[in-house]
């Protein structure tokens, strides 16, 4: 990584190399579990990423020892003092849930880099990004559960039957049983595991394959996905895509990945 993001955080660390960023979580020492703090640098972050189209693959990652062992519970969770208990763990709730709401309307891919543990929240940042990548030393569950709350949260009970299917997730979500990197590779919840020492490199690899594609291509199709993840049948999901190539099929860089392609060379894309 080069140059440092002219926005800082408390909580996060942003490496930047050119239109590729590392988001790294920054509470080593308390595993990067979710307190007041994390969550608003995270609403802010993915809030800002909306209007940087400089940035065009984000990837998310842990420091220390874990990647997010989940809520703090130890932190000061007070809600405004003027509602009432319930209207306060509502808007506390809330205040968490908006972080998986910013990383999916995002433009920006999200490559998700796992390693230790990926609890409660910190398994629904992973559930909520684009592509995940693991270590060996991966392990995830949705600890919600164990905590006198449901399996289902901050995402987990749309997110997980789309990946790995109804059985198992009802399976994770029921129990708050961990899945280690093994597994998760077997079901279809993480595209690859990797060493260690080769996580960082293995999702900045996938993020350069990604800048090899036309700005708007690359926003749009994440765009599709997440429409058509829901789509009512096949014809509204084409309706979605139909004009998306009409209008990607306008753009100068249609025209300049045309050209490329026939001389042999790397497009110079302009997003335009």
């Amino acid at each position: 990584m080069s140059a440092a993001s002219p926005q800082t955080y408390d909580t996060l660390q942003v490496d930047v190399s050119g239109p590729i960023e590392v988001l790294t979580l920054n509470r080593p020492d308390a595993l990067n579990t979710l307190n007041p703090a994390l969550v608003d640098d995270l609403t802010a972050y993915f809030e800002r990423l909306h209007r940087r189209p400089a940035c065009r693959v984000v990837l998310l990652r842990g420091a220390g020892r874990a990647f997010c062992a989940g809520l703090d519970i130890r932190a000061d969770w007070t809600g405004p003092e003027a509602l009432g208990p319930v209207h306060q763990r509502l808007a506390i709730q809330r205040r968490i849930a908006r972080v998986v709401k910013l990383m999916r309307s995002c433009p920006q891919p999200i490559i998700a880099l796992g390693h230790g543990a990926a609890c409660g929240g910190g398994f629904s940042l992973l559930l909520a990004s684009d592509v995940r990548f693991a270590d060996p030393t991966l392990r995830m569950n949705a600890a919600y559960i164990k905590i006198g709350l449901g399996g289902c949260d901050i995402g987990s009970s749309y997110f997980l039957p789309r990946l790995v299917g109804l059985s198992v997730a009802s399976e994770l979500l029921l129990s708050g049983r961990f899945i280690a990197a093994d597994r998760a590779l077997r079901v279809g919840l993480v595209s690859e595991v990797v060493a260690p020492e080769a996580l960082l490199e293995t999702g900045l690899a996938l993020a350069k394959e990604m800048l090899a594609t036309a700005p708007l291509g690359l926003r749009m199709t994440k765009d599709a996905l997440s429409l058509n993840v829901d789509a009512q049948g096949l014809d509204a999901a084409m309706a979605i895509e139909d004009r998306q190539q009409v209008l990607l099929g306008g753009t100068d860089d249609y025209g300049e990945a045309k050209q490329a392609f026939v001389e042999k060379r790397p497009a110079a894309f302009k997003d335009r």
